[in-house]
Order: structure tokens, then C-alpha cells, then sequence
């Protein structure tokens, strides 16, 4: 169901209502039936992708879903190449999912292919506008968000964007994404609770690393003091020698990356002579990966992602649906059309309206609680997960409100 957050046990079974809601604090309204390359691979469940090399397919035809008075553009890449096309597809299948698991929406999606580029982005954004569009749902590339930005706020426009890049976020343009920030201030923020005061981190020298580094340094001044830290690029033998000098002077090691390259610099960390159970091992949600569990120098690492529960059972759903299995990112594209068709119903002319967007007590989806800062980019309310032979297990629920 779509609508306020409801605090009272759901029924289970068919008629169970989905995770995503509003927290405005009234009673409940409405309901339903039941990348990296600039940040990593684009096949990472968290990443933010780039448009890759190749031949793109036929441009798709604009399409109309549904019949409601509120008209929503949603720009997607489903004409890109490579796995940028296929992630589109199951985004733009998600987003249609949506719309048809929320009961009587008085939504109409105008959906538009932006073939994977900024001018592909700004024509389809003009085209969704003059046809009416209230609020646009997208693009996915960040690249193509400034492009799509300049059409909308010469309108007062709101956007709702899918990129990770928060440089991207601002006036008007909010990102509903998986933002690093949001992990690393999850997990140090745990780690200091059970005890951990001291940093070691390791940290890889590319896009996804200077964000992640910002946020780290910051979380862990607030909350400790950092003894080493070291970036590495292609070799990572010198900086892995460089921590491992220093980690009898800390009590936790923070290593952001994505599955493959954790796995390595954990090999290397071993291999330099460090017993990597003497210290508690941090990561962020690049981690949730097969080859990360499968480690035997990471049992026991924590890391800071949603709670995979939510997916599963999206996923469950749109395997029923689809006859395939989702991407990771198109929880997004479901949770973005399910925040507009419960607007829609619940918050009259001020529906988009940056203070409706923006509002502290956040939203819940798919993957757990979120709001949107005035600045664009987003907070998160994040499970701590361990990792286990197999997979992982949760030690820390995602949280059921925000703080102040």
C-alpha cells in the first residue's frame, strides 16, 4: 500500500500491503495489493553508472501508462547500450509494476527514452513537459541530470533523479539513490557504539573513493579519531603496507570498494602478516556481493545496506510479473512512482512542492526509510549487515524513523 507509514501489524498473505508509504503523521490513505564505471562496475547492486561504449539499440517509441489527471515523465536510457539498456528496461518494468500494485492511482506515466544521453535527456524532458508533466522521474546517468535540470526549473519543476553523484543534487533536482554517504555514516556510526573508536582505512583512488573519503573523514572525527589512512590505485601493495604498520593502533578497519577489489585488498592485508580477526573489519554496500561472503579474510565484516528483506520480496513479485529477475536499481524506479501516486492523493496542489519533497520525517519504500535534504541528495535509514558463509545476516535493523 501507498500511504502514510501505519505502525500496526499488517496482514500477511496475499492481501499484505507493500513496504512503501508516506510518514506524515495522519491516518492511513490509500493502498495497494500486494554501476558503477565513474563509481565501479555498473553491474555493483549500488552503483552509479556511466553510459558505455557501443552500439545502442532503436530509439523506443514515448510510451503512456495509466489514465490518471497527474501526469509524471519518467526519462530512462532503454535504448542505451549494454547493460545500461537492460538495467532501463527493468526500471522502466518496475516503475510499471507500481503503478499497478497502487489502487487507482491518478497517475499517468509518460514514459520517454533518453538513449543514454544528456541531449537525449533534455528532448525527452521537453517532450514530457509540454504534454503536461508535473514532476520528472529521472534520468539515470549523471551526466544527463544537469541537462534535464535546465528544462525544469525555468517551469518550478521538481525532478526526482536516479543518480549517485551528489554533485548533481540541488535546487529542484533530488536523488533517489543509493548515496555513499549514507553508508559510511550508518556503519561508523554502529561501529562507535559497540565500541570502536580508532580508524584505519583503505580506500580505493577513483570517483567512488574521494566521496566516500569525505564522508568517512567526517563521521570519523565525530565520532573518533583516525590513525592511517591510505588511497591505492591499480597497485595496492604500498598503501596495504602502510596500514598494516599502523592497525595495532586501531580498533576497526574501514575498506570501501567494490566486491572483487575488497576481496584483494583483504588477500594483500593477509599476506603483508595481518590477522584480520584481530580487528573489526568495515565496508559499505558495495559489499553485498557473492566473492565478499565467500571470503575467509572477510567472515565477520560488517558493512552498512539496506535491509535485503524488502527486495526479496519485490523481487519475488516481479519475477511473478516479468518472468526475470530485477536489477538492483529498480527498486527506484518503484519507490519514485509510489511516492508520486501517494502525493498525488494525499497532499492536494502542493503535491511536489519542495517542502512536500523535502519533508523530515522522510518517506518508506522498498528498501527502507528515506527523505530527501534541501540540497538534493538524500539519507538513508540502513541495516548493519555481517558477513557470513553464503550471504550475510543482519545485526541492526534499519531504523523506523529519523532523528531530528
Amino acid at each position: 500500500m501507498v500511504g502514510p507509514l501505519n505502525r500496526k501489524p499488517q496482514p500477511s498473505g496475499a492481501t499484505r500491503r507493500t513496504a512503501v508509504g508516506l510518514i506524515l503523521g495522519a491516518p492511513l490513505l490509500g493502498a495497494c495489493s500486494s554501476v558503477q564505471q565513474s563509481f565501479g562496475q555498473f553491474s555493483n547492486p549500488f552503483g552509479s553508472p556511466q553510459p558505455e561504449a557501443g552500439p545502442a539499440g532503436p530509439q523506443q517509441q514515448p510510451l503512456a501508462v495509466g489514465t490518471g489527471q497527474v501526469k509524471v515523465g519518467l526519462i530512462l536510457p532503454l535504448s542505451a547500450a549494454g547493460n545500461a539498456g537492460v538495467a532501463a528496461q527493468s526500471m522502466k518494468n518496475a516503475a510499471e509494476m507500481a503503478l499497478a500494485e497502487f489502487q487507482n492511482p491518478n497517475i499517468q506515466l509518460l514514459i520517454k527514452d533518453d538513449g543514454g544521453s544528456p541531449q537525449g535527456a533534455s528532448q525527452g524532458t521537453q517532450q514530457a513537459l509540454s504534454e503536461g508533466a508535473e514532476i520528472i522521474l529521472g534520468p539515470l546517468f549523471a551526466q544527463s541530470v544537469p541537462a534535464v535540470a535546465q528544462q525544469t526549473r525555468t517551469r518550478g519543476i521538481s525532478v526526482i533523479a536516479f543518480s549517485t553523484d551528489s554533485s548533481v543534487a540541488g535546487r529542484g533536482v533530488y536523488l533517489l539513490s543509493f548515496l555513499p554517504e549514507s553508508d559510511v555514516n550508518r556503519i561508523v556510526d554502529y561501529s562507535a557504539g559497540i565500541g570502536k573508536k580508532s580508524y584505519a582505512a583503505l580506500l580505493p583512488d577513483n570517483a567512488y573513493g574521494n566521496v566516500v573519503e569525505a564522508a568517512f573523514k567526517q563521521a570519523a572525527a565525530r565520532k573518533g579519531r583516525i590513525v592511517a589512512f591510505e588511497k591505492y590505485g591499480a597497485d595496492r601493495s604500498a598503501a596495504v603496507r602502510t596500514v598494516a604498520q599502523s592497525l595495532g593502533q586501531a580498533d576497526a578497519l574501514f575498506i570501501a570498494d567494490d566486491g572483487d577489489s575488497v576481496v584483494a585488498t583483504a588477500d594483500a592485508l593477509a599476506a603483508a602478516g595481518v590477522n584480520l580477526r584481530n580487528i573489526q573489519l568495515l565496508g559499505t554496500g558495495l559489499w553485498d556481493n557473492p566473492r565478499v561472503f565467500a571470503s575467509p579474510a572477510l567472515q565477520g565484516g560488517l558493512y552498512a545496506a539496506p535491509d535485503p528483506s524488502g527486495f526479496r520480496s519485490f523481487a519475488g513479485r516481479y519475477r511473478t510479473k516479468y518472468g526475470g529477475e530485477p536489477v538492483r536499481t529498480a527498486t527506484l524506479a518503484y519507490d519514485a512512482v509510489a511516492l508520486v501516486a501517494a502525493l498525488s492523493r494525499t497532499q492536494g496542489a502542493q503535491r511536489f512542492a519542495a517542502e512536500t519533497l523535502a519533508n523530515p520525517s522522510g518517506f518508506a519504500g522498498i528498501d527502507g526509510l528515506f527523505r530527501f535534504r534541501s540540497d538534493g541528495t538524500n539519507e538513508r535509514g540502513l541495516a548493519v549487515m555481517k558477513v557470513a558463509q553464503g550471504g550475510s545476516t543482519p545485526v541492526a535493523g534499519s531504523p523506523k524513523s529519523f532523528g531530528a
